[in-house]
């Protein structure tokens, strides 16, 4: 009786594991990290396999649409008092260009650090890693002409108002402020978020704006620094003669460039990745 009793209850309990396991696997809302790990390696896959025009062209518009994070915190901190919180609100302005560039599916370098080195993780190979530096160059190059172009746009002191152009000027100085090290964490940071926010955009269905939102927030309220993002604000410093073109390349480009790729890479894609390649080995 007793042995039949004990059969019974692990009968039960199989059958229950079954039934979790089904529920995680049919719920929509609840995809499991290797569906989310194959989505993302199947979007990698298609980005390294792009002609040069789509990427350049992709890759300028996001340029473009990443000034409009300087521009809109602008506006915003030009209205607010000059308090420590105001931080806190016009933060939320930076998100704009991150909803416009990620939505409207244009290609950004940070995201590219998770997307596309996951086929190089998959199956590393020269033909693979050629692609993904092919990739890499292209898309920061166009990114970088975007941002450029779109600070040249807004350098003009009289399209704004005094209080948005005063908090124009002040916000791009900022993005200079740091010294080499700090701002190479602060930039390890943000490509941390910019990556887990591409790794968590699969499954999250409706919450996509809101995970944006939330995650592009942390990095304008920490003030860590975005290889894209960063460059319209330092870019319109050295237009406006606050800064030298050698600032925008030591102070700013070099630091940020070298952080948000370790951020991207090593944090994210890297650490997702391994248990995944180790369940399967199992």
């Amino acid at each position: 009786m007793s042995a039949k009793a004990d059969r019974s209850d692990e009968a039960r309990k199989d059958e229950a594991q079954d039934d979790a396991a089904s529920v995680k696997k049919s719920d929509p809302a609840l995809p499991r990290a290797k569906e989310i790990h194959d989505l993302v390696l199947e979007e990698g896959e298609d980005e390294i396999e792009r002609g040069f025009g789509s990427l350049a062209w992709s890759g300028l518009a996001a340029g473009l649409s990443m000034g409009f994070s300087f521009l809109v915190m602008s506006i915003m901190r030009g209205a607010l008092p000059d308090r420590p919180w105001a931080i806190l609100i016009d933060g939320t302005g930076y998100t704009v260009g991150f909803l416009i560039a990620v939505l409207g599916r244009q290609q950004l370098f940070t995201e590219s650090t998770l997307t596309a080195v996951l086929p190089v993780l998959s199956r590393s190979s020269h033909g693979t890693i050629a692609k993904l530096l092919r990739l890499w160059v292209i898309v920061l190059a166009a990114n970088l002409i975007g941002t450029i172009i779109f600070a040249w746009l807004i350098s003009h002191e009289g399209l704004f108002k005094p209080q948005t152009w005063t908090a124009l000027n002040e916000i791009s100085t900022e993005s200079l402020q740091s010294s080499f090290w700090p701002m190479l964490i602060k930039s390890v940071l943000s490509g941390w978020l910019i990556a887990l926010m591409v790794w968590m955009l699969p499954g999250a269905g409706p919450a996509q704006v809101l995970i944006i939102m939330i995650l592009t927030y942390v990095v304008a309220i920490g003030q860590f620094s975005h290889m894209v993002a960063g460059s319209v604000e330092a870019a319109f410093a050295v237009l406006t003669g606050h800064a030298s073109a050698l600032d925008y390349v030591f102070k700013f480009a070099v630091p940020t460039l070298i952080g948000n790729t370790i951020g991207g890479v090593s944090l994210v894609a890297i650490l997702n990745h391994a248990p995944l390649r180790s369940d399967e080995e199992v």
